[in-house]
């Protein structure tokens, strides 16, 4: 399913428009987060007119760090909802600041009905939901087989999907590194796929599509940035998961 990509649109790191709807408490948030992700990261946003400025929908990212949720949405116009493993709400404290920026927790590899729940119940709201349905972490930089769980979520609530592209924090923080090091960060926004485009597919041949539209995203920025490119050898989708609906966590 490996699809042409339109070129690569003007980027914005840093964007001080007013935020629709957006709490006071939330806003100061996102704003230190640009900072210290642009400062540090040297985060870039690209492709954001691919987000809908209003109505439900679902950003669909691969996950390269603990970062991934304040980089995917820290450009955003509107507030993002993340589906976030459990164990993250394990400490108390924790879990009230994650829970103030709309965190939800899910249980991994299993068919998390709560999780789904309230993943639609957000959506039809007219929110936004950040999900990684490969489950966890990158451990080399290439996106890895991916849960279909989520494509329940999506054919229930007839939203556009936005593939979302994270690439360079595998360099900067891979997950065997205790901190973070300086890095050189893109985050994508690909065009979203219209419920009118995958109601008639399988759940496996929508996250197909998905990951091909991610993986062909991250290989063009790797042939166009030589730093960036890894030695990348993406299986089967279906290799490692086995068809299993598990619903994915960050």
């Amino acid at each position: 399913m490996n699809e042409s990509l339109p070129p690569i649109t003007a980027s914005r790191a840093i964007d001080h428009r007013p935020a629709e709807g957006m709490r006071l408490y939330y806003r100061f948030c996102r704003f230190i987060c640009q900072w210290v992700m642009t400062l540090l990261l040297r985060a870039r946003v690209f492709g954001l007119h691919n987000v809908p400025p209003k109505g439900g929908a679902l950003l669909v990212c691969n996950h390269q760090s603990f970062l991934d949720p304040v980089l995917v949405t820290m450009a955003l116009h509107r507030e993002g909802n993340y589906m976030a493993r459990d164990s993250l709400f394990r400490s108390r404290l924790f879990r009230v600041l994650i829970e103030s920026l709309n965190a939800f927790p899910v249980r991994r590899n299993t068919a998390d009905l709560g999780a789904i729940k309230e993943a639609m119940r957000r959506i039809k709201q007219g929110r936004v939901v950040v999900v990684y349905p490969e489950g966890t972490r990158t451990e080399d930089g290439r996106i890895g087989p991916m849960f279909p769980g989520l494509a329940a979520i999506a054919k229930k609530t007839g939203v556009p999907i936005v593939p979302t592209l994270i690439d360079g924090v595998f360099q900067a923080w891979p997950r065997n590194r205790k901190w973070p090091s300086l890095g050189d960060v893109i985050v994508e926004y690909g065009r979203p796929i219209l419920p009118a485009e995958y109601e008639h597919l399988s759940a496996e041949e929508l996250i197909e599509l998905i990951r091909d539209r991610l993986i062909a995203m991250q290989q063009r920025w790797h042939s166009r940035v030589p730093r960036r490119r890894l030695k990348l050898n993406h299986e089967n989708p279906s290799a490692r998961n086995n068809g299993k609906t598990a619903l994915p966590g960050s």
